[in-house]
C-alpha cells in the first residue's frame, strides 16, 4: 500500500511540476505582450500629443485670422 501511495504522490507532483511550467512559459508569453503594448501606448501618447500640438496650431491660426 505504501508504494502505491508513494507513485500516486509521484504522479501528483509530476502534474503538479507540469502545471508550473506551462504555467512559467504562458507567463513568459504575457510579458512579452505587456512589453509589446507598453511600447505601442508609448506610440500612441507620442501621436496624440503631436495632433495635439497640430490642432492647438491650427486653432491658433484661426484665432489670428478672425481677429
Amino acid at each position: 500500500m505504501s508504494l502505491e501511495l508513494l507513485s500516486k504522490l509521484e504522479t501528483k507532483i509530476q502534474a503538479a511540476l507540469e502545471t508550473i511550467e506551462l504555467l512559467k512559459m504562458e507567463l513568459e508569453e504575457e510579458k512579452q505582450k505587456s512589453i509589446g503594448l507598453t511600447e505601442q501606448n508609448q506610440q500612441l501618447s507620442q501621436d496624440l500629443n503631436s495632433w495635439n500640438e497640430k490642432v492647438t496650431g491650427l486653432v491658433g491660426l484661426l484665432n489670428d485670422e478672425v481677429n
